[in-house]
């Protein structure tokens, strides 16, 4: 207890962890691959040197065309974007703005930190396979509504501190893991489920470290 206070006080920093960084926090989207399975699909990824970034464009703004299409496109039609769905799934205490289903409130148990954080300002939905590792592995190729269907697949979405993702950005699991070395199974899962449900390539390195990562699998 007395480490965990000084290093609240030295960093200023007023959440709470929800445990010690060791315990395996197994909170994952609905068809995330168990370990085992998520162990066989690593083994069968093809290993490839990266495509290159040549006519990717991942902001639209003035004009640009997106090529992974409209961000948080409401794929399955239901009236409710897939940004809105990550966060009704994935907070508690959820409240939604009044006759939409946009979430204007609620708590994120964020994974990748072991924090608390109340509130969506802080929030942001990553990309655990981030859209351009699916470029630079295969997405290239693909046609403009494939690339659609994968960027809002909510297999690939977590809701999760918005420092964090942004100190994530687009890399691959032997560049970045999420701080909280208990997700890292989890988050090993998640991945390897992506880039096996569309044939996405790896590099070595990238290989390596989601086989570390799903060695903490219970």
């Amino acid at each position: 207890m007395r480490w965990l206070l000084l290093i609240i006080l030295l960093t200023g920093c007023s959440a709470l962890p929800l445990s010690s960084p060791g315990p395996q926090v197994d909170r994952v989207p609905t068809g995330t691959l168990d370990a085992a399975a998520a162990r066989t699909s690593l083994a069968a990824l093809p290993v490839a040197v990266p495509g290159r970034m040549d006519g990717y464009v991942r902001d639209c703004s003035d004009g640009k065309a997106c090529v992974f299409g409209q961000p948080w496109f409401d794929t399955d039609g239901d009236g409710c974007d897939q940004r809105s769905q990550v966060l009704a799934r994935d907070l508690t205490e959820v409240e939604r703005k009044p006759g939409r289903c946009g979430v204007q409130s609620g708590n994120l148990d964020d994974p990748y930190t072991g924090t608390r954080i109340s509130g969506t300002s802080k929030i942001q939905i990553d990309h655990v396979v981030p859209l351009a590792e699916m470029w630079r592995s295969g997405a290239a190729a693909w046609a403009p509504e494939q690339r659609l269907a994968a960027a809002n697949d909510l297999r690939n979405l977590v809701a999760v501190s918005g420092k964090v993702n942004q100190s994530k950005s687009d890399k691959t699991p032997d560049e970045w893991m999420p701080p909280n070395a208990g997700y890292a199974c989890s988050y090993g899962r998640i991945y390897v489920t992506v880039k096996a449900a569309y044939g996405l390539s790896v590099v070595a390195a990238e290989r390596s470290a989601l086989e570390s990562a799903l060695t903490t699998c219970g």
